[in-house]
């Protein structure tokens, strides 16, 4: 059952206080009444209520103190003032300090309802929009991002002061899936603008001519298809972050108005006459080496300058392997809430396989790994056999290295030649136990235990 919601009455005339709460309660509300501005004041203290109706003009403690008090308090309360004909100007005043709204006496009951139930809807949805950002800043937040390596640690700490900072120009360079968005996302909710909308577009998924619209807007009729007037993501983005993603890839006639923007943070609109001022923070993202592109002509050397005045390099995953075992529990867990699964360890001759492969495609591609892997199998244990072909047959594993079956004359300890042997068979059977243990002439059982003992599982 839902909840019902609770409307304090505050109003010094016994009848006006009693007509309402009778209306209020058939309509399914939950009222308390008070007399007085200091009763009101107790009330709120106990037992906080979603809305208030409170008359102006009480006995002893003003309308607009106890206004002023509610706003001190912090407390989320949505009110009403009621107001007597001829005092426009103070209900006014109350509106500055904080009311949602007022209505005159005498009221009418059916808009007196339209009015709190539209105030209750109004507040509701700013709860979820306050619940949703604040989900949103826990989950994309510096915290958030898995770093153990000194490379990333540097980045972390430089994105921190960028968040912190008025910085509105920011670049960020790396190769696919190194996680330049999530860099973006970080600088954006750890900023004093994580309340203000985050929008991103791929500059090189968009069409030249599509582009200008969907970054500017376009003015009624401005082109066959422009139907009705729409806002571009600098207008919506006003305050908050836009994040160009592949800035890279964008054309040259593109690249010339996207300066414009930059340097006078203002823009018109397809088809408009009217320069459109914002502050909007611009994180620009590319996988190309735009120094190379403004060589071949492809990019504009001032806005190759305009963009990169806060540069940020993310370093591929192979070149921080530190974080790649931390990367893949984090992403183990991940799936495990996601797809209800209990995948409590991966095995260590997989961990090695893990470690030893180039990553190519960076974090997205150990992501999208375990993701397949967890999905496919029911193992609670990641085993090498549940990687991809592709990373048991481009990765040269580090071993014990070969030993000769001849016995040197200065002996051999035999645990070596078999830890060897259970490697190679391992290695042939791209990770596949069964066929290892076939090879070796071995039971599953007890080629089990020797992966076990020699710290491959």
């Amino acid at each position: 059952m839902a909840r019902k919601h609770k409307i304090l009455i505050v109003d010094d005339e016994q009848l006006i206080r009693w007509s309402l709460e009778q209306n209020l309660k058939k309509q399914g509300y939950e009222v308390v009444s008070a007399a007085s501005g200091e009763e009101a004041l107790r009330v709120l203290r106990e037992d906080a209520p979603d809305l208030m109706l409170l008359d102006i003009q009480l006995p002893g403690i003003s309308g607009l103190e106890v206004l002023e008090r509610i706003q001190e308090m912090e407390e989320e309360i949505i009110v009403i003032m009621i107001t007597a004909h001829g005092v426009l100007e103070t209900a006014v005043k109350a509106m500055r300090i904080g009311a949602y709204d007022y209505i005159h006496k005498p009221f009418n009951l059916d808009e007196l309802g339209l009015a709190i139930k539209k105030a209750l809807e109004t507040s509701e949805l700013k709860k979820q929009v306050a619940h949703l950002r604040s989900e949103q800043s826990r989950r994309y937040g510096i915290g958030n991002i898995i770093g153990e390596s000194q490379h990333m640690k540097n980045v972390l700490a430089m994105v921190e002061k960028i968040a912190k900072s008025e910085a509105s120009t920011i670049l960020v360079q790396g190769e696919s899936g190194t996680g330049k968005e999530l860099i973006a996302k970080a600088i954006h909710y750890e900023s004093s603008r994580a309340e203000k909308p985050f929008l991103a577009i791929n500059c090189a998924a968009v069409p030249e001519a599509l582009l200008e619209s969907e970054l500017m807007g376009h003015e009624k009729g401005a082109f066959t298809d422009a139907k009705s007037l729409k806002k571009g993501l600098f207008e919506l983005a006003d305050e908050g972050t836009i994040f160009l993603d592949e800035i890279g890839d964008m054309e040259p006639g593109m690249q010339a108005k996207l300066l414009r923007v930059l340097e006078e943070r203002s823009f018109r609109r397809v088809g408009g006459t009217r320069d459109i001022q914002v502050d909007v923070r611009i994180i620009s993202a590319t996988n190309k080496d735009l120094l190379k592109a403004m060589e071949e002509k492809q990019f504009r050397n001032d806005l190759y300058y305009r963009i990169q005045v806060i540069p940020i390099y993310l370093p591929p995953l192979r070149e921080r392997k530190e974080d790649i075992l931390p990367l893949t529990r984090h992403f183990i867990n991940h799936f495990n809430r996601e797809f209800g699964k209990n995948v409590r360890d991966i095995s260590k001759i997989a961990e090695k396989f893990l470690l030893e492969y180039s990553w190519p495609g960076n974090v997205r591609e150990l992501k999208n790994i375990l993701e397949r892997a967890i999905i496919l199998e029911s193992e609670d244990v990641l085993l090498l056999e549940h990687l991809p072909q592709e990373i048991v047959a481009r990765t040269n594993a580090p071993g014990i290295g070969s030993v000769s079956m001849r016995l040197p004359p200065e002996g051999i300890d035999i645990e070596d030649v078999e830890r060897e042997l259970i490697r190679q068979a391992l290695e042939m059977a791209e990770g596949n136990q069964s066929k290892a243990a076939k090879k070796l002439n071995l039971g599953i059982d007890a080629f089990r235990y020797r992966m076990k003992k020699f710290g491959y599982l």
